[in-house]
């Protein structure tokens, strides 16, 4: 036996599901700026990130929520159906999916956009916000 073949192969239909399911909580830097750049944007792209690290370098149009700020009476300024695409550092960063799950249980809807800055700066150069000269502490 192979070692992709090591645990059974789903089925079509469950592999379907599977894949559904994480399309509906996820999205990347690619669609994102795609709908930022067709003025398509229906959703509040947040940066789960410190004050400090949102300073220093952000995606356009972000604004900055970090994750202890999440609260029901910080998310009540937004309409209930708004759709939030959180984001934290990248892959090494579980903050977005933090923020996630506080969205979500706020009964929100929300989707994690994957890669996070680091894949939306460093590989995608896309356009940011930033505060050049200020070194992070």
């Amino acid at each position: 036996m192979t070692n992709i073949q090591i645990n059974n192969t789903a089925e079509p239909s469950a592999a379907r599901a599977h894949f559904s399911a994480k399309l509906d909580c996820e999205t990347d830097c690619s669609d994102v700026y795609a709908d930022i750049k067709q003025g398509t944007q229906h959703f509040v792209l947040v940066d789960t990130r410190s004050v400090h690290a949102f300073a220093k370098s952000h995606a356009i149009t972000a604004i900055n929520i970090p994750n202890n700020e999440i609260t029901a009476a910080r998310m009540a300024d937004f309409a209930p159906d708004t759709l939030f695409v959180v984001y934290c550092w990248g892959p090494g960063c579980n903050g977005a999916t933090k923020a996630g799950y506080k969205l979500a249980q706020l009964g929100l809807k929300v989707k994690e956009m994957i890669g996070g800055i680091h894949y939306w700066e460093d590989f995608e150069r896309y356009p940011v916000n930033r505060r050049l000269g200020d070194p992070q502490q």
